[in-house]
C-alpha cells in the first residue's frame, strides 16, 4: 500500500471538530495524529526511502548555535531480541511481581514495531544555549519525526517509562552521564482501530499578555 493509499483510509477518521472553523485550512492527518499503541501497529513498516525521509524530517528541529543536543538510535532487527530481555529486566526491576501477560508486554513493545527508534538528548555545554532548550530541541526532532510518519500514512508513539531509566538499558544505547534517554519511537502500519485521545481545547494551553496583563483566550 503507497503512502497516499494509507492516508485515504485513514483521513476521514475520528476527525478533530473545530470551535472557530478555521482548522479547515490544514489537512486532516496533520489534525488528527494521534500516538497509536505499539499493539496496533504492524508490518508493513517504511521501505528504506520512507524511513531516510521521517528521520530526515528530525533534521528540521530547531538547534540554537547548531549545538545538535541530540541523536537516534536506530534498533535494527536483529537487536531486538536482547532489548526485549533488557525491557522485561527493566521491569521485573521496578516490578519483581509483575505478571507474565505485563512480561510479556514489554517484549512485545520492543519485538513488535517495524521501525524502532531510541530518541537520545544530549545537552553540551553552552552558556547562550542552556539545558531546557537543548532538551526542547530533541522533542522537535520527536514531533518532526511522528509527523512525517503521518504524512506517510503510518501510525507511530513513544514510549518512555522505566525502561528508560535502566542502566542496562541505557548502556546498550551508548547513553553517556549527562545524557537523556527520552523514549523509544515505534512506527508502522495501523493494524488495529486506534483508541481516541482525549485533547485540551485551545483555552486550556493559551493566554494572552496585553496591557493589563495576561488574560485567557477566549
Amino acid at each position: 500500500m503507497s503512502s497516499s493509499d494509507r492516508l485515504a483510509a485513514t483521513a476521514d477518521e475520528n476527525e478533530i471538530p473545530s470551535a472557530t472553523g478555521t482548522w479547515s485550512i490544514l489537512p486532516s492527518w496533520l489534525l488528527n495524529r494521534r500516538s497509536v499503541a505499539v499493539k496496533r501497529l504492524g508490518l508493513p513498516g517504511p521501505s528504506a526511502g520512507e524511513q531516510d525521509a521521517i528521520l530526515s524530517a528530525a533534521l528540521t528541529a530547531p538547534d540554537h548555535n547548531a549545538l545538535r543536543p541530540w541523536r537516534l538510535v536506530l534498533c535494527r532487527p536483529e537487536s531486538r531480541a536482547q532489548l526485549a530481555d533488557l525491557f522485561v529486566a527493566a521491569k521485573l526491576a521496578l516490578n519483581p511481581q509483575a505478571s507474565a501477560l505485563e512480561l510479556e508486554r514489554e517484549r512485545e513493545k520492543a519485538e513488535r514495531p517495524p521501525l524502532l527508534l531510541a530518541l537520545i538528548a544530549a545537552p553540551k555545554t553552552d552558556a547562550r544555549v542552556p539545558e531546557a532548550e537543548q532538551i526542547a530541541s530533541a522533542g522537535a526532532a520527536l514531533q518532526s519525526i511522528l509527523i512525517a510518519a503521518q504524512a506517510l500514512g503510518y501510525g507511530a508513539i513513544i514510549l518512555s517509562g522505566s525502561r528508560c531509566q535502566a542502566e542496562p538499558v541505557k548502556a546498550a544505547l551508548g547513553v553517556a552521564a549527562g545524557e537523556y534517554l527520552l523514549g523509544f519511537v515505534s512506527i508502522g502500519s495501523i493494524v488495529d482501530t486506534p483508541r481516541l485521545a482525549s485533547r485540551p481545547a485551545l483555552e486550556d494551553v493559551l493566554v494572552h499578555l496585553g496591557a493589563a496583563g495576561l488574560t485567557p483566550h477566549e
